[in-house]
C-alpha cells in the first residue's frame, strides 16, 4: 500500500511539473525557464487574479513563522492584522481566505437579525457575483439601486431607500459601496462622494461597508492614503490576491466589536485556518511598494487604451482607463469573434512579428466589450506585444468587414 501511495504521489508530481513546463514554454513571462523558447508569447489579461507568486514571495512563504491562527497564535497573521488595521485607521482587522468571504463576514456582522436589509448597487460585485450569500446564510434582504456609469449610487436614491415603516418593512442596516467598481470598468469613487455617502448614511442610521477588493488601485489613482478613503466607511474588505499579486487572502477591518463578530462568522463559514502564516507572509510581500507596482499597472493600461484609440478602427475603441481595466468597446463584431482572433496565431502574423502572440481577455457587457486587466505579472514588454496583437486583429477586421458608420465617427 505504501509503495502504491508513493507511485501515486510521484505520478501527480510528474504531471504537475509537465503542466508547469508546458505553461512556461508558451508564456512570455515564465518563471520556469526551459531550453527551447516557444514561438508564442502569451499575455494573459483576463484578470489580475491570474498572477503567479514571485520568487521573493515564495521564499517568504517557505520561511514564515506560523502558529494556530484559530487560537490567535500565528505571529505572521497577527502582525498582518495589526499592520492592516493601522493602515486603514481601524481598531482591528481579521485575515480571511477570500474577498467573497470577507464581504460575507462583514454583512453578517453588521446585520444581526433575519430580514434586516442592505442597500447596494444593482451592478455591485456583492450582488452579481457572490451568489446572494447574504440571503443564503443570513436571511438578509437586499434593496437594489441603479449604479451610475462611474459605479456610484445617487445619494437621493439612497436616502429614499432607507426603510421607515418598522412594522411592515425590513429594517435598513447597511449601505454597501464598491471601490474600484468592477462592472463599471474599474472606475474610482471620488473621496468627496465617499464622504457625502458616509455622512448621509450615518444621519439615516446606516452603517457603511466598502467592498474594496481593489482598494489600493483606487488610492493610487486618487493619490491618497488608504486611511483617507477608509475613514468614510465602518468596515472594509480588501483582497491581496487581485492587483497586489498574492495567491490568496483578504483582510477585513473595522472596530473591535465588529471584528469579534466577524471572527465568529469566519469560523461558522469554514474560514478558520490554522498555520496560515504562509499566506499572510505572501500578503506582506504583496504590500511592499504597492504604490509603484500598481502605478505601473495603470500606466500599462493607459498605453493599451491610447494605442487602441490611435488605431481609429471602426470596430474597436477604448475609453481612457482610470485604473488597470481597459474596456475595448466593439461595434459590428461580437466579443467572442475578437477573442478567438486574439487567441489564434496565423503563419502570416508569426512571420510579421517574428513570433506568435496570444492575448487573453474576457468577454464583457453581453459580448459588446472585451475587458483587459493589467497586473503585476505584465511587463512593459508584454504590454508592447499586446498592443501589436490588438493592432493586427483590428487591421484584419477592417479588411474582412464593412465599416460601421457609428463607430467610425467615434
Amino acid at each position: 500500500m505504501s509503495m502504491a501511495r508513493n507511485r501515486l504521489f510521484f505520478s501527480i508530481r510528474a504531471f504537475a511539473l509537465q503542466h508547469i513546463r508546458r505553461q512556461s514554454l508558451y508564456s512570455g513571462t515564465s518563471q520556469f525557464p526551459f531550453h527551447g523558447e516557444s514561438r508564442f508569447h502569451i499575455v494573459d489579461l483576463r484578470s489580475d487574479t491570474v498572477t503567479k507568486p514571485t520568487a521573493r514571495m515564495r521564499q517568504a512563504m517557505a520561511e514564515a513563522a506560523v502558529g494556530d491562527d484559530v487560537y490567535r497564535e500565528d505571529p505572521t497573521v497577527n502582525a498582518l492584522e495589526t499592520e492592516m488595521a493601522a493602515l486603514f485607521g481601524k481598531e482591528d482587522a481579521i485575515f480571511v481566505p477570500s474577498g467573497t468571504m470577507g464581504n460575507l463576514c462583514s454583512l453578517l456582522s453588521h446585520c444581526f437579525g433575519r430580514s434586516e436589509e442592505i442597500i447596494l448597487g444593482d451592478k455591485s460585485h456583492i450582488f452579481c457575483y457572490e451568489q446572494g450569500a447574504y440571503s443564503q446564510f443570513g436571511g438578509i434582504v437586499s434593496h437594489l439601486l441603479p449604479n451610475q456609469p462611474d459605479g456610484s449610487i445617487r445619494l437621493d436614491q439612497i436616502e429614499s431607500a432607507r426603510r421607515r415603516d418598522r412594522l411592515h418593512q425590513p429594517t435598513s442596516r447597511l449601505l454597501c459601496l464598491e471601490n474600484t467598481h468592477n462592472l463599471s470598468g474599474g472606475r474610482v469613487l471620488p473621496l468627496d462622494y465617499m464622504r457625502q455617502a458616509y455622512e448621509m448614511s450615518h444621519k439615516l442610521g446606516l452603517q457603511v461597508h466598502l467592498d474594496g477588493a481593489r482598494l489600493m488601485n483606487a488610492t493610487v489613482a486618487l493619490q491618497c492614503s488608504p486611511r483617507e478613503m477608509t475613514q468614510f466607511c465602518d468596515s472594509i474588505s480588501m483582497c491581496f490576491s487581485k492587483g497586489l499579486g498574492a495567491p490568496a487572502g483578504a483582510i477585513v477591518a473595522g472596530d473591535k466589536d465588529f471584528i469579534d463578530r466577524a471572527r465568529r462568522m469566519r469560523k461558522a463559514l469554514g474560514g478558520g485556518m490554522r498555520q496560515v502564516g504562509i499566506l499572510a507572509a505572501a500578503a506582506f510581500v504583496a504590500m511592499e511598494n504597492y504604490e509603484t507596482k500598481i502605478a505601473a499597472d495603470h500606466t500599462n493600461a493607459r498605453r493599451i487604451a491610447e494605442a487602441v484609440q490611435a488605431l481609429r478602427s471602426p470596430f474597436v475603441y477604448a475609453d481612457y482607463p482610470e485604473t488597470n481595466f481597459v474596456m475595448l468597446k466593439l461595434c459590428g463584431v461580437p466579443a467572442n469573434e475578437v477573442l478567438d482572433q486574439l487567441n489564434t496565431v496565423t503563419p502570416s502574423e508569426e512571420e510579421h512579428h517574428g513570433r506568435g502572440i496570444i492575448v487573453r481577455g474576457f468577454s464583457w457587457a453581453n459580448g459588446t466589450q472585451i475587458r483587459l486587466v493589467t497586473h503585476c505579472n505584465i511587463s512593459d514588454e508584454d504590454t508592447t506585444w499586446a498592443i501589436k496583437k490588438i493592432a493586427w486583429v483590428a487591421h484584419h477586421l477592417t479588411q474582412r468587414k464593412p465599416a460601421s458608420s457609428k463607430m467610425a465617427a467615434v
